[in-house]
């Protein structure tokens, strides 16, 4: 397959901006009664709560009416590819035949956005020109397949492009880590107490993290790439330089205004001023939640 002469997206692109979509979040993924969702949603059918101008009616109030697990979804700016270019502005409220589709392309994009943030990412970590080399031309290729029409979508094999992608982005992090930190890579680190633990530059790759006492601790450099971050405490946590932390991840957690932040990320309207924990009393998160393949 021929690459795309467009240049990859830039990172302004990888993220959501729902005034250019067609409320697909809202309508294509299935959800069920948990914790993370008040109610049973299947696939492919509008949430009650979705209104004719494809915005959240309950948007402000999200938290509070149950569903907490749609403030930490990110799909990487896939929404608007799919709603303006790849259909180029057909809402599928007017042509509804085309929703099965656009279902199909979403799903898709979403996995390749999130693989394009990703080397995005990696490749602002400046690793050595021949690392750098191949992250550019898997992006590349990676945003070339994103450029293609329903059909090439419905042809491209995202956990393949996944498994050639993920050994570059671990050469990415080690290379910015190096010397490396603790290896924490997919442990089951639930409500732990880790503020006397050294994570700067650790690896915390798919790291269980839900609910864990993180306040005041120093996370630079450390990779979180998808660590399940639900619930866990960041007060006064240093993430500055933290290595792929996105941003639903800190929407998923808990901190306040000493949690230090990268200048490319928000802080979440939830998180709270100040408020004391006692010790021991670390916030658990339970209920499904989504978490990268990235490991």
């Amino acid at each position: 397959m021929s690459l795309s002469p467009a240049p990859p997206p830039g990172s302004a692109q990888l993220r959501a901006d729902c005034e250019r979509c067609f409320g697909l979040c809202c309508v294509v993924p299935a959800f069920a009664r948990s914790a993370d969702f008040a109610i049973d949603k299947p696939a492919g059918k509008s949430c009650p709560h979705l209104g004719a101008d494809h915005r959240c009616g309950i948007h402000t109030e999200l938290r509070h009416r149950g569903f907490p697990g749609c403030t930490v979804f990110d799909c990487f700016g896939a929404g608007q590819q799919v709603a303006q270019v790849t259909f180029g502005g057909r809402d599928w409220r007017d042509a509804p035949e085309t929703l099965p589709a656009m279902a199909e392309a979403f799903t898709v994009l979403r996995p390749l956005h999130e693989l394009l943030w990703y080397l995005t990412e990696a490749v602002a970590l400046r690793p050595p020109a021949d690392l750098r080399a191949e992250l550019e031309r898997a992006r590349a290729e990676t945003a070339a397949l994103a450029a293609g029409d329903p059909a090439r979508l419905r042809a491209v094999d995202v956990a393949a492009q996944r498994e050639r992608i993920n050994p570059l982005l671990s050469r990415a992090s080690e290379a910015a880590r190096s010397p490396g930190g603790a290896d924490h890579r997919g442990a089951p680190l639930l409500g732990v107490d880790l503020r006397r633990v050294d994570l700067r530059r650790a690896n915390l790759r798919g790291a269980l993290l839900v609910g864990a006492d993180l306040r005041g601790v120093d996370l630079g450099l450390a990779d979180v790439t998808g660590a399940d971050l639900r619930g866990a405490d960041l007060r006064g946590a240093d993430l500055r330089t933290t290595l792929f932390l996105h941003q639903a991840q800190l929407d998923a957690a808990r901190g306040d205004v000493r949690t230090a932040l990268p200048a490319t990320r928000t802080r979440p309207a939830h998180w709270t001023a100040l408020a004391p924990t006692p010790v021991g009393q670390a916030s658990r998160a339970s209920g499904r939640g989504r978490r990268s393949r990235h490991r």
